[in-house]
């Protein structure tokens, strides 16, 4: 019994750890994109409806120029880059 409550508390400790690191979930889908924020429940994304990177980037997303993303403008859309963390140099 004392075993399995220190493998408890050891699984604990290793996902609580795991949270503090801030470790990233993955993307949304498009579907839980379209879920989320199409408001009017059209199956298109105007631009009134998106924030964040996909207001941002609105025009370049929506490849027909028609005022609207559907999703599989979404599903092609090109992929933010990674930042890249900037690391220190050694000096040999």
């Amino acid at each position: 019994m004392k075993t399995l409550m220190m493998a408890v508390s050891f699984a604990f400790i290793a996902l609580n750890c795991n949270a503090q690191r801030g470790e990233r979930k993955a993307p949304p889908t498009t579907e839980e994109v379209f879920e989320q924020m199409d408001a009017n429940q059209d199956g298109l994304l105007a631009e009134s409806e998106v924030k964040g990177p996909l207001k941002k980037g609105f025009a370049t997303i929506d490849a027909n120029q028609d005022g609207f993303i559907s999703p599989e403008e979404l599903e092609n859309a090109p992929k933010p880059e990674k930042k890249k963390r900037a690391r220190g140099r050694r000096e040999d």
